[in-house]
């Protein structure tokens, strides 16, 4: 009897998982390779077309002829201020909203509270897949129009922040529901309070989680364009005020390949500098964050 138990151990159901497990293997392999396929081949693309035309002098002029010579000076500089905008808004409100909806301060849940949680996820889920015309749309009626910015940086980073919050507080949100729940239990069982709880002990604990909602809020707020055409503006000037106008990269390259004929040289080299900027920021935020794990 053990005989034949053990003879039908190797029996064709089980030989039939071990192909599914190879296969499985090899779906696992391939689809990464492929996907790291892609991004190496956009990369040799831009670098082959771009990287003769990065240089100092690119990075810090101002651009001439409608962009086809010149650098990006301006463009650079009106990027980077209006993703400060746009993180210094999204970051606190998001953080904010992410730690009531996931419960780690205030009272138990009542069933209005709760259907009231429930709606602004499902909200939040909504918005997340509004196309970003929609919110350049919005963004135009309302901080452009009806709050006075006009055409501005500060339009445009606001209404980036609009397109990230929806994305960020989710992750965040989910960070911190990964929490153990043994760490809030033994902060209550030492006595501290929600507020020294959640600073001290649940923030660093979701702290890669968050940072995966960020760096994706960044990602997108860096690429768009169709928002911040109808909010920042195409000025390719460097703005002396938040409530300047101001054309971001992602623009500039857009108006280059399409509107400008002998661009493509420069809208390649400044597609390159957008990537290596995402590069750097993805890279900054992932440094800091398993340091400040590790400090924890």
């Amino acid at each position: 009897m053990s005989g034949r138990v053990r003879a039908g151990a190797f029996g064709p159901a089980q030989l039939g998982n071990g192909r599914n497990d190879r296969l499985l293997a090899v779906a696992a392999w391939t689809v990464p390779v492929l996907v790291g396929g892609v991004f190496g081949w956009l990369l040799f693309d831009l670098l082959r077309h771009g990287l003769g035309g990065l240089s100092w002098t690119f990075l810090t002029t101002a651009p001439e002829a409608a962009g086809r010579a010149g650098g990006i000076g301006p463009v650079l500089f009106s990027t980077l201020l209006i993703l400060a905008v746009c993180l210094l808004a999204a970051v606190p409100v998001g953080m904010l909203t992410a730690v009531l909806l996931s419960g780690v301060v205030g009272r138990p849940p009542s069933q209005m509270r709760s259907t009231f949680l429930r709606s602004v996820r499902r909200s939040l889920d909504v918005l997340a897949g509004v196309p970003s015309i929609v919110f350049g749309l919005f963004g135009n009626a309302f901080f452009s129009i009806v709050l006075g910015m006009g055409f501005s940086i500060l339009s445009g980073g606001l209404t980036l922040a609009c397109m990230v919050l929806p994305i960020f507080i989710r992750e965040a949100e989910e960070a911190l529901r990964q929490v153990p729940a043994e760490l809030r239990l033994s902060a209550a069982a030492l006595g501290l309070s929600r507020t020294k709880t959640l600073t001290s002990i649940l923030l660093p604990a979701a702290l890669p989680g968050i940072t995966v909602g960020l760096v994706l809020g960044i990602g997108r707020a860096l690429a768009e364009t169709a928002a911040l055409i109808f909010t920042s503006g195409y000025v390719d000037r460097m703005p002396g005020s938040l409530l300047d106008s101001g054309r971001s990269l992602s623009i500039h390259i857009y108006d280059l390949s399409m509107n400008v004929a002998g661009g493509e040289p420069n809208a390649y080299a400044t597609a390159l500098v957008l990537v290596g900027l995402l590069l750097v920021i993805n890279s900054a935020a992932a440094s800091l964050s398993a340091r400040w794990h590790r400090r924890g």
